[in-house]
């Protein structure tokens, strides 16, 4: 591991509850090298003394690392204003699924919404293809969510509270171990950080921004539920509410995003499929792109050229990527785009080139 990512790790560190401000300076200066460089003072001896021992747990226990301007971090996640600059994970997580579904819910649900969000995962299992369940492995909705996904035979990812020395509630350890198969572990903590209590409100923004949609199965007026829900939204990722009896007070958050157009209703797993217009898939290969009549400046060019690679449809968080342009410069020229019936915006922040 060279320097620079041992900047990197002691920068996450030491900025850990100023996020924002990191990303800001690493866009004035480039690095965390030259972050560090010009703020000679910003790093404690705790912070540094923390990326070594980081480094070395790494190598120890063959943990995958990642950040946040490079090429394998979730591409979903990187366009988020507060995503972490380091990611460590363990297992074989594809950190990049076609199609990502977020499962949250209350810690003591009913015996309906257990059995509800089981059979939501195995039919989403069996009718979206390349699907990936991620949730937080709290009691709950969480764990039976990757439970399910488990026994459908897809993969799961856990988004912890805590670094990966650790397995929180020990009880649910068995579901973790099986994850690594198929999906695996992934967090923004380094070993050695306890599950507080801040720690899960704040690993609440990555299980919302993984994701293509947020479920939400059961959830009290307030709770992490609704603080999940939330940040979905601010993340612009559709979000769906199952809903509840008007007197059950573990239906009252639920009811209340649907009451509110905050959430959509959802009763089976095809609600979702057809809300985020997955079951076109089928029909994909019939699609042939038209001939593009418009002048296309140089953005707009690069943007089809993207389009045209796959007869799949793009997230525009892929496009940004893939373009290395500015998060604005791409949804606006897709939006002229899209009034010149060029592309099409699909739910979910997925675009593609109109058909004929």
């Amino acid at each position: 591991m060279n320097e620079e990512w041992l900047n990197r790790m002691a920068l996450a560190w030491e900025l850990r509850y100023r996020v924002k401000e990191a990303h800001k300076w690493l866009d004035e200066y480039g690095s965390a090298t030259e972050v560090i460089v010009n703020h000679p003072n910003l790093l404690s001896i705790e912070a540094r003394q923390r990326a070594e021992d980081e480094a070395k747990f790494i190598q120890q226990h063959r943990i995958k690392y990642t950040f946040f301007r490079d090429s394998d971090y979730p591409y979903r996640l990187a366009q988020c204003v507060d995503a972490p600059l380091v990611l460590y994970s363990k297992g074989n997580v594809d950190i990049n699924p076609k199609h990502a579904v977020s499962i949250v819910g209350t810690r003591m649900p009913s015996e309906h919404s257990k059995d509800w969000c089981r059979r939501l995962v195995l039919d989403l299992a069996e009718k979206v293809p390349e699907l990936t369940i991620i949730s937080g492995l709290a009691y709950g909705i969480d764990v039976v969510a990757h439970k399910a996904a488990i026994e459908a035979g897809i993969p799961t990812i856990i988004i912890p509270a805590h670094g990966l020395d650790r397995i929180y509630p020990s009880v649910h350890r068995s579901v973790a171990v099986q994850s690594l198969e198929k999906g695996g572990i992934l967090t923004e903590y380094i070993h050695g950080t306890e599950p507080e209590r801040h720690h899960f409100v704040a690993r609440n923004r990555i299980i919302a921004g993984m994701a293509d949609a947020v479920v939400i199965v059961e959830s009290k007026a307030r709770g992490g539920s609704l603080i999940t829900a939330q940040m979905a939204q601010d993340y612009n990722r559709d979000v769906f509410a199952l809903p509840g009896r008007y007197s059950d007070v573990t239906a009252e958050g639920c009811n209340t995003l649907i009451k509110q157009h905050k959430a959509q209703l959802i009763t089976a797993a095809d609600d979702l499929i057809r809300e985020m217009q997955w079951d076109i898939s089928a029909d994909v290969q019939h699609i042939r792109t038209p001939e593009i009549v418009f002048d296309l400046n140089n953005t707009q060019q690069a943007i089809i050229n993207l389009l045209r690679r796959t007869e799949e449809s793009w997230h525009v968080n892929q496009l940004v990527i893939e373009t290395q342009l500015p998060y604005h410069e791409v949804a606006a020229e897709l939006m002229m785009m899209e009034l010149n019936g060029i592309v099409k915006s699909l739910p979910g922040g997925m675009w593609r080139i109109v058909e004929l």
